[in-house]
C-alpha cells in the first residue's frame, strides 16, 4: 500500500494544460505525490501513436469531461498525453484509491462512534478519511464512482449520517460527509443514483438540525440545486415536511426562518448561511410547479409570510452584500409580479393581502349575482357556527387570513358550486383544528390539477377535487337524464328484440329457401342423369330386340320363339322406370339418440282412461304437499304384508285438521283480522310439483319472456316466427311433463287459476298431443343444418388431404432426400432401405450434430434444401388441408353421422304418427313443415354419406400409397404425423434464419468494434442532453451567486420600468432597484 500523504501536498495537473482551460473551467484532476517531477517522468517507453491514442481515450472517458474539455485534452502533444496517462496510472496504484477501503472505514467509524466510543480515537484521522473520500469522488476516474455506487457506498454515507451522535454532528466530519454526497452528485450517474434513492434527500435535509453553519450551507446548496433538476422539486418539499416532524417544528420551513433571522453571537456575520437560505427559498418558489403556476407560488410564499419573512428581509439589507441583495431583490420582485397578476384578474390596481376585509370584498364582488354567491353565504354562515371560545382569536386569525387568501385564488376559476361538509366530532376538536381543516380544504381546491395531482405535498389524503365536483351536479338534472336514459334504453331494447326476432325469421327462411333450391338443383341434375341413362337403356333394349328378331328369323333351331304374322317376335313390355324419389333412409346404427337426446319416448297414455278402483280416503279441503314415494301397483301386493294392512282405520285416530295445517301446499300467515281480510283478496298459488324443479322452470320461463299460449303456438307451428331459440329449446326439453306430473296436475285441473306459473306451464304443455316428440323434432330440425355444417368440412378436409399427399410432387422429392440421408447415415440392418414409415419423419429432429448440439439433422437438411432444392422448402403449400385432416377422428365422425341418421329416423316416425291422426287443428302445421324438412334433409344426408364413403376410399388409397397398414392407422394419426412434421419443419427453418441473423450481427459488431479501436473521432458539437444536464457544481455555483435568476430579474426590471406610474408612492413594499 502506498503511503498516505497529507492533503495540502496535492498538486493539480491542470497546470500542464492551462492553455486549454480558463479560470474555473479547469477540470479537477488532482495528483498527490511527494515528488511530482519524478512521478511525471514516464518509467516506460512511449508506445506507438495509435496505441497511445487508444489508451488516452480510455483515460479521458473515465474522467467524464464535457465535450469542450475532451477536445482540449485530445489536442495535447503526444508526450504530454503519455505523461498524463503514466502519472494517472501510478496514482491509481494505492490501496486507498479503492472504494472498498473507504466503505469499510465508514462502516467501522459509524460502528465505533455509536457502539463503543474510544476516548483516544484520532479525530483528525477520521476527518482525513472522509475528506480523502470526497476528493476521490471528485478526482478519481469514472469507474471509481461506478464501483462506489455498485458497492452501495451511498447507503453507507446515509447510514453514517443517521447514526451520528451530537459531537460528530457538530464536527467537520459531518460537513465532509455532505461534501461526499455533493461530490457524488457532480456527475450524471451519481446524481441519478442519489435522486433515485428513496431516503437520500430526506436524510440530507435532516442535517439542517446541526448548529454548524458550513454544514447547513452545504445542505441548502444541495437541496436548492435539486430543485433545479427535473423531478427534484417535489422531493425537496416532501423532505422539508419530513424534517418538520423530525425537528418537531410547528410549521414547515420554521428552522430556515430562524437561521435567517439570527443576528447575535456567531450568527451575526454569517452572510453565507443567510445567502444560502435565501437562494433555497427562491429556488423552491420559482422552480418546479412554481415556473407555471401562480397559485402554487402564492400558496408557498404565504407559508414564508406567515413565518414573518418580510421583516427579516428588511433587516438583511443592512449587510450590504451584493449576492445576498440579489436574492432579496428576486424574492421581492417575484412577489410584486404575482400580486400584479392577481390584481389584473380582479381589475384593480393593487390588492392588500394583509387586509382580510379587502380580500373578502373582492371575492364578494366577483361572485355577486352568480349562482355561486348563495354557496358563499352558506359557507360564511356555517363558519359563524364554528365555536370560537376555546382558542384565542389571535391563534385562529392567521389561519382564517390564510384561508381567505387562498379563496381569492379559488374564485378566479370557473364558477362551480362547492360545499364541503365536515364530518369531525365537534366535541373533541378545538377551534384551531376546525380552521386548519377548512384551510387545507381550500388549499387543495386551489392547487390540485385537473388530473388530481398535487404539486405540493397533499394537505389532505384521498381528497380528489374533480371527483367531488362530479358528485355535486344538480340532482334534478341527474334524475332527468336518468329518466330519459331509462326510457331510451327500454325503447332500444324493445326495438332490438323486434329486430332480432325478424332477423331470425329472415335468416331461417333464407336458409330454408337456399336448402330447398340447392336440393331442387341437385334433384334436377340427378333426374337428368337418370333420364339420359333411361333413354340409353331403351335404345340398348331396342337394339337387342332387333338383333334377337334377326337371329330368330334366320335360325332353324327348334323351340324358337313363335313368329307373328309380321315376322316379329312379341316382346315383353318394358316396364317404365318410376320417377326418382328421395333415397330411403338406412336403418339406424345402434339407435343413437338425436344430438345427445334420448330416443323419442312413446306417447303418454291419454289422461282419461278406464276407471280405477279407489279407496274411501278422506280428502283435504286444501291441497297438501306431495310425498315422493314409489307407488306399488295393486297387482304386486298379493302375498305381501300390504294385504294385511288397512290404513283407513288410522284416519279415525288422526287430527286431520292439524295435519292439513302442518303440510298444506301453501301457508296462510298469522295476522290480525284486518290483515286476514286483505290476504283473502289475494290469489293463493298452488304448486304440486317438486320445488327445485318448479324454481328452475320458473327461471327458464322468465328468461323466455313468452306466455304459455305463445309457446304452445310456436310448438304447433314448428316455430315459423323463430320465437324459440335453440338454447331455449334445449332447456325446455329438461322440463317435459312426466307421467307423475300429469297425474298430479289432472287432479287439480279445476284449480287452474290458483296454480303457480311453473305448474300451469306444465299443465298447458301436457295438453299438446305428443308434446315431447314435437319438441324433440323441432329441436332436431333447428340443429340439423348446424350439425351437417360441422360434419361436411371434416369429410372434405379428409378427402382433400388424402388427394394432396398422394399427388404432391414436392413431398415425393422430400421423401427421396430423407431416404438418401437415412441410407447414408445408417449401416447394417438399418441401412440399405427401400422406404420407411412416415412416422420416421418426426424422428429427424432427434439426431443432433456432433459439432453444435443446437443443430439437428432437420436444421441441416433444410440448409441443404435451400441450397440444392430451393423449391422443396415450400412443400407445405401443396398440403394446405393436412392440418385440418389431422383433427378428424373417424370414430367420432361416424358417431355424429349415426346421430343424424337416428334423428332423421325418429322424426320420420313421428311424421308417420301425425299423418295417421284423424283430425288436426288449423294451427297444427307439423305435417307440412316436417314433410318438407324430411325431403330436403334426407337428400342432403345421402350426400353426406356418399362423400364419407368417397373420403374413406381416398384415405385407404393414401395409406396404401405410403405402404401403411390401413387397419390400424386412423386419419388423425396418419395426417397428424404430417402435421407435426410441417410444424417442426417451419420451426427449424425459423431457427436457421435466427442463427444466420445472429451470426451476421456478431460479425457486424466485431467489425464495428475493430473500427472504433482503430480511430476515434471527437464529436463536432455538444449534444442537447449534455447542455441540459450540466455539472452539479456549476448548478450549485449558479444558485449561490444568483445567476440562475438573472434572466427573470432582467425581465422583471423591464416590466417594472414600464409600470412605474401604476403604483402609489405610499404603497407598502415599494419596488427597490436591484444591485
Amino acid at each position: 500500500m502506498a503511503s498516505q500523504v497529507k492533503q495540502p501536498q496535492g498538486r493539480s495537473l491542470s497546470f500542464l494544460f492551462s492553455c486549454c482551460f480558463k479560470g474555473s473551467d479547469q477540470p479537477e484532476i488532482t495528483y498527490c505525490h511527494d515528488n511530482v517531477v519524478a512521478a511525471l517522468e514516464p518509467t516506460l517507453p512511449m508506445p506507438p501513436l495509435q496505441e497511445l491514442d487508444s489508451m488516452f481515450t480510455e483515460l479521458v472517458d473515465e474522467l467524464d469531461l464535457t465535450e469542450e474539455h475532451r477536445a482540449a485534452m485530445f489536442s495535447l502533444p503526444a508526450e504530454k498525453k503519455w505523461n498524463l496517462y503514466s502519472s494517472k496510472k501510478l496514482e491509481n496504484k494505492g490501496a486507498t484509491n479503492w472504494p472498498e477501503f473507504y466503505i469499510d472505514q465508514l462502516w467501522s467509524m459509524a460502528a465505533r462512534r455509536t457502539l463503543l466510543a474510544l476516548e483516544d480515537e484520532d479525530e483528525h484521522g477520521r476527518h482525513k478519511i472522509v475528506d480523502d473520500l470526497k476528493t476521490a469522488l471528485r478526482t478519481q476516474p469514472m469507474r471509481f464512482v461506478t464501483q462506489f455506487i455498485e458497492l452501495d457506498g451511498l447507503s453507507c454515507i446515509l447510514n453514517f449520517l443517521k447514526s451520528m451522535d451530537y459531537e460528530t454532528t457538530e464536527s467537520h466530519i459531518h460537513t465532509s460527509l455532505i461534501g461526499c454526497i455533493k461530490a457524488l452528485m457532480n456527475n450524471s450517474q451519481g446524481r441519478a443514483h442519489v435522486l433515485g434513492h428513496c431516503e437520500s434527500i430526506n436524510i440530507i435535509a435532516q442535517s439542517l438540525a446541526t448548529e454548524n453553519s458550513k454544514t447547513k450551507v452545504a445542505v441548502l446548496e444541495i437541496l436548492g440545486a435539486v430543485c433545479l433538476v427535473p423531478g427534484g422539486h417535489k422531493k425537496v418539499l416532501e423532505a422539508m415536511l419530513r424534517y418538520q416532524k423530525f425537528a418537531s417544528e410547528r410549521t414547515r420551513f420554521q428552522t430556515l426562518l430562524t437561521d435567517l433571522d439570527r443576528s447575535t453571537g456567531r450568527y451575526r456575520d454569517e452572510v453565507n448561511l443567510k445567502t444560502a437560505v435565501m437562494s433555497f427559498i427562491n429556488a423552491v418558489l420559482s422552480q418546479g410547479a412554481g415556473e407555471t403556476s401562480l397559485e402554487f407560488r402564492v400558496h408557498l410564499r404565504y407559508e414564508f409570510l406567515m413565518l414573518g419573512i418580510q421583516p427579516v428581509i428588511d433587516k438583511l439589507r443592512s449587510h450590504e452584500n451584493a449576492i445576498l441583495d440579489r436574492h432579496l431583490d428576486f424574492f421581492k420582485m417575484l412577489r410584486n409580479e404575482d400580486e400584479l397578476m392577481i390584481s389584473k384578474r380582479f381589475d384593480v390596481d393593487h390588492i392588500e393581502t394583509k387586509s382580510a376585509s379587502q380580500m373578502f370584498e373582492l371575492i364578494k364582488k366577483n361572485l355577486n349575482h352568480t349562482e355561486a354567491y348563495p354557496h358563499l353565504l352558506s359557507a360564511l354562515q356555517h363558519c359563524l357556527m364554528i365555536p370560537c371560545k376555546t382558542v384565542c382569536l389571535s391563534v385562529c386569525s392567521p389561519t382564517l387570513h390564510y384561508m381567505i387568501h387562498h379563496s381569492s385564488s379559488l374564485f378566479l376559476s370557473p364558477l362551480t358550486p362547492l360545499t364541503s361538509p365536515l364530518s369531525a366530532d365537534k366535541k373533541s376538536i378545538t377551534t384551531l383544528h376546525y380552521w386548519v381543516l377548512l384551510d387545507r380544504i381550500v388549499q387543495q381546491l386551489v392547487l390540485q390539477t385537473d388530473k388530481g395531482e398535487n404539486p405540493d405535498v397533499a394537505p389532505l389524503e384521498d381528497f380528489n377535487v374533480k371527483n367531488i365536483v362530479r358528485m355535486l351536479i344538480k340532482e334534478s338534472e341527474v334524475k332527468q337524464w336518468k329518466e330519459q336514459a331509462d326510457k331510451m334504453r327500454k325503447d332500444h331494447q324493445n326495438l332490438q328484440q323486434r329486430f332480432e326476432k325478424k332477423e331470425r325469421e329472415c335468416e331461417a327462411k333464407n336458409k330454408e329457401k337456399e336448402g330447398i333450391m340447392a336440393m331442387l338443383n341437385k334433384i334436377k341434375d340427378k333426374l337428368e342423369r337418370e333420364s339420359n341413362d333411361h333413354k340409353q337403356a331403351k335404345l340398348h333394349v331396342a337394339e337387342l330386340s332387333a338383333r334377337l328378331q334377326q337371329l330368330s328369323s334366320t335360325s332353324s333351331i327348334p323351340g324358337g320363339p313363335p313368329k307373328t304374322s309380321g315376322g316379329f317376335v312379341p316382346l315383353a313390355v318394358v316396364p317404365s322406370i318410376p320417377s326418382p324419389q328421395p333415397p330411403p333412409l338406412p336403418p339406424p346404427s345402434g339407435g343413437l339418440p338425436a344430438f345427445g337426446m334420448a330416443p323419442f319416448a312413446p306417447p303418454p297414455p291419454p289422461p282419461s282412461g278406464a276407471p280405477l278402483e279407489t279407496k274411501n280416503i278422506p280428502q283435504p279441503s286444501n291441497p297438501m304437499k306431495s310425498f315422493n314415494w314409489t307407488k306399488m301397483p295393486k297387482s304386486k301386493t298379493a302375498g305381501t304384508i300390504w294385504k294385511e294392512i288397512d290404513e283407513l282405520k288410522v284416519f279415525k285416530d288422526l287430527d286431520l285438521e292439524e295435519f292439513q295445517r302442518a303440510f298444506s301446499a301453501y301457508q296462510r300467515p298469522q295476522k290480525d283480522a284486518e290483515d286476514d281480510r286483505t290476504v283473502a283478496k289475494k290469489v293463493k298459488e298452488l304448486s304440486v310439483i317438486d320445488g327445485r324443479r318448479a324454481q328452475n322452470c320458473h327461471i327458464l320461463l322468465s328468461r323466455l319472456k313468452l306466455t304459455n299460449e305463445e309457446i304452445r303456438h310456436a310448438i304447433l307451428t314448428m316455430d315459423e316466427q323463430e320465437d324459440l331459440p335453440k338454447d331455449m329449446l334445449e332447456q325446455l326439453l329438461k322440463f317435459v311433463p312426466e307421467k307423475s306430473d300429469i297425474e298430479l296436475l289432472e287432479e287439480h285441473k279445476h284449480e287452474l287459476d290458483r296454480m303457480a306459473k311453473s305448474d300451469r306451464f306444465l299443465y298447458d304443455m301436457s295438453r299438446i298431443n305428443h308434446y315431447q316428440q314435437r319438441l324433440q323434432a323441432l329441436y332436431f330440425k333447428k340443429k340439423y343444418a348446424e350439425r351437417v355444417a360441422e360434419v361436411k368440412p371434416k369429410i372434405q378436409a379428409l378427402c382433400h388431404a388424402s388427394r394432396e399427399v398422394v399427388q404432391s410432387g414436392m413431398l415425393r422429392q422430400l421423401l427421396e432426400v430423407v431416404l438418401a440421408f437415412g441410407n447414408y447415415m445408417n449401416k447394417g440392418q438399418r441401412g440399405n432401405a427401400y422406404g420407411f414409415r412416415v412416422s420416421s419423419l418426426n424422428k429427424i429432429a432427434d439426431t443432433k450434430s456432433s459439432i453444435d448440439k443446437n443443430i439437428t439433422l432437420l436444421n441441416y437438411m433444410i440448409t441443404v434444401l435451400e441450397k440444392k432444392y430451393p423449391k422443396l422448402v415450400t412443400f407445405s403449400e401443396e398440403l394446405p388441408n393436412v392440418p385440418e385432416a389431422a383433427k378428424v377422428n373417424m370414430t367420432e365422425l361416424e358417431k355424429e353421422i349415426g346421430i343424424l341418421r337416428s334423428g332423421l329416423k325418429s322424426v320420420e316416425a313421428e311424421l308417420h304418427y301425425q299423418h295417421a291422426q284423424s283430425s288436426h287443428s288449423p294451427a297444427d302445421k307439423f305435417v307440412p313443415v316436417v314433410s318438407q324438412f324430411i325431403t330436403v334433409a334426407c337428400f342432403s344426408f345421402s350426400e353426406v354419406e356418399e362423400s364419407l364413403i368417397e373420403a374413406k376410399e381416398k384415405f385407404g388409397k393414401a395409406l396404401r400409397h405410403f405402404g401403411e397398414d390401413s387397419s390400424n392407422l386412423q386419419p388423425d394419426e396418419f395426417f397428424g404425423i404430417f402435421d407435426t412434421f410441417l410444424i417442426a419443419f417451419s420451426e427449424a427453418k425459423q431457427d436457421n434464419q435466427n442463427m444466420a441473423r445472429y451470426k451476421e450481427e456478431e460479425e457486424r459488431r466485431a467489425l464495428l468494434e475493430a473500427q472504433l479501436k482503430r480511430e476515434t473521432e471527437p464529436k463536432a458539437m455538444k449534444s442537447k442532453a449534455d447542455e441540459e444536464e450540466g455539472e452539479f457544481d456549476d448548478l450549485v455555483s449558479a444558485l449561490r451567486s444568483g445567476e440562475v435568476f438573472d434572466k427573470d430579474l432582467s425581465k422583471m426590471n423591464r416590466k417594472k420600468l414600464r409600470r412605474n406610474n401604476l403604483f402609489d408612492s405610499s404603497r407598502e413594499r415599494p419596488l427597490a432597484k436591484p444591485n
